[in-house]
C-alpha cells in the first residue's frame, strides 16, 4: 500500500502546515497499528481485516475517525471473520485530530518526559515519538494484549517508547514532565501528582463529560488550572477486562412502571448531544446510563438509569412541546436534568467550560465559575 498520499490526507483535515503535528501526522503509519477493527452492525459488532481489503484498510485508518479495537473482552485481532460480538467499546484508536488536541494541550516542549495513558493500538505514543524523541516517552496500557502488541508494532514502523502494562490508577512508572491521558478519569488520582515534576501539566477528561482538564503542578504537590474550551470524551477508565453490565434489569423496569408522573414544559433531550448539559448533569450525578428512541406512534423517548436503582422515562409526542415524565427509584434524575436546562434557558450558557481547576495533593478535583462549584 502507497499509505503516504493517505497520511497527507488525514495531516490536512486534523492539522495545517506549519503546525507542529503537521509532520508528525504525515509521517506516522497509522494503518499498520490499526490492522484489524469492528464497524457497527445490527446486532452488535463485526470485524474488518485490513489487510484483506487494503482500499477499505487505508480509508479508514487515514480517516479522521476512531476505529473501535476492542469490544467488551474481545480484540478485532481475535474476533472471527463474520462473527457477531455484543458489548461496549473497550479499546479504539482514537481519532488523529483528537489525540493532536489532548497532545497540543500538554504542550510537549522539547525534552520533556511525556507519560501517555492508555496505549491502545499506540498511535499517539507514535505522534508523541515523533515530536519528542522514542526515549522521552512513556505509555501505559491496563491490558496486557494491548501493550504488548502496540509495542511490536510500533517497533515495526521504528518507534521505541518505553511500553507499560500498568493501572493507571495506582503508583506511575516513573517520574514525568506531562501526562496527558488518552483516557477518562472519575477524578485526578494522587498517583499522577506524586509522578508528575515540579511545574509539570497533566491532560484528561472527566467521566461522563465532554471536558478536558488541563492544570500545572503547585509548590504544595497539587496542581491548578481550567476546563478547556475545546470539548473531547473518552472511554472510562477500567480495571478488568470489560466495563460493568448495562442496567437492562432497571431498563425494564423504567418501561414499564409508572412510577411518579409529572409534566415537563421542555421536549425530550438527547442529553448526550447536548455536551454543555450533560457534562453537567455528569459532575452533579455521576453514573447515569442515557438511552434514546421512539414510542410506536412515533414519538420521542429517553431513558435515565443509574446504578442506584433511580430511573426516569420521558416522551415527547408527535406535535407536541411538552414532555410526559415517569420516574422512580431513591432519586428524580429527571428533576436535576430540568434543573440544568432551567439554569441554561436563564444564563445563556452552563459554567462547566472555562471553569477553574483546583486540585488537592490528594487528588479531590474541585471546579467553579461564576459563584458555582463542584468537587469531584
Amino acid at each position: 500500500m502507497d499509505w503516504n498520499p493517505h497520511a497527507a490526507a488525514l495531516a490536512a483535515k486534523a492539522a495545517h502546515p506549519g503546525s507542529d503535528w503537521w509532520v508528525s501526522l504525515r509521517e506516522t503509519p497509522r494503518h499498520l497499528l490499526v490492522e484489524r477493527w469492528f464497524t457497527p452492525a445490527k446486532d452488535g459488532w463485526t470485524v474488518v481485516d485490513g489487510p484483506s481489503d487494503k482500499e477499505a484498510w487505508a480509508a479508514a485508518a487515514y480517516s479522521d475517525t476512531t476505529l473501535v479495537t476492542r469490544v467488551g473482552p474481545v480484540h478485532a485481532d481475535h474476533a472471527e471473520a463474520g462473527q457477531t460480538v455484543t458489548g461496549l467499546p473497550t479499546s479504539s484508536s482514537t481519532l488523529p485530530s483528537l489525540v493532536v488536541t489532548m497532545l497540543r494541550h500538554g504542550r510537549l516542549t522539547p525534552g520533556v518526559r511525556l507519560l501517555d495513558l492508555a496505549t491502545g493500538s499506540g498511535y499517539s505514543a507514535a505522534l508523541a515519538c515523533h515530536q519528542l524523541g522514542d526515549d522521552l516517552v512513556t505509555t501505559l496500557d491496563v491490558d496486557p494484549y494491548l501493550a504488548q502488541t502496540a509495542a511490536v508494532r510500533l517497533d515495526r514502523i521504528g518507534r521505541h517508547p518505553i511500553v507499560v502494562t500498568g493501572d493507571g490508577n495506582s503508583e506511575l512508572p516513573g517520574t514525568f514532565d506531562r501526562i496527558v491521558s488518552m483516557v477518562s478519569m472519575p477524578r485526578i488520582p494522587a498517583q499522577w501528582l506524586t509522578a508528575l515534576a515540579p511545574g509539570g501539566r497533566l491532560v484528561t477528561t472527566i467521566t461522563g463529560t465532554g471536558l478536558i482538564i488541563t492544570a500545572d503542578k503547585t509548590d504544595d504537590g497539587g496542581a491548578t488550572g481550567r476546563v478547556e474550551w475545546d470539548r473531547a470524551s473518552f472511554m472510562a477508565t477500567r480495571t478488568g477486562d470489560d466495563y460493568p453490565l448495562a442496567l437492562n434489569d432497571l431498563f425494564t423496569t423504567a418501561s414499564t412502571d409508572d412510577g411518579e408522573v409529572t409534566v415537563s414544559p421542555f421536549p425530550v433531550l438527547d442529553v448526550m448531544q447536548a455536551w454543555e448539559v450533560w457534562s453537567m448533569l455528569s459532575l452533579i450525578a455521576p453514573g447515569i446510563e442515557h438511552r434514546t428512541g421512539t414510542s410506536d406512534d412515533g414519538s420521542r423517548m429517553t431513558w435515565m438509569l443509574h446504578p442506584d436503582g433511580s430511573w426516569a422515562r420521558a416522551r415527547t409526542e408527535g406535535g407536541e412541546r411538552t414532555t410526559t415524565v415517569h420516574q422512580g427509584g431513591p432519586r428524580r434524575l429527571y428533576d436535576v436534568l430540568e434543573q440544568i436546562r432551567w439554569r441554561w434557558l436563564e444564563h445563556g450558557e452552563l459554567p462547566v467550560y472555562g471553569a477553574r481547576v483546583a486540585i488537592a495533593p490528594d487528588g479531590e478535583t474541585t471546579l467553579s465559575r461564576g459563584g458555582w462549584s463542584t468537587t469531584l
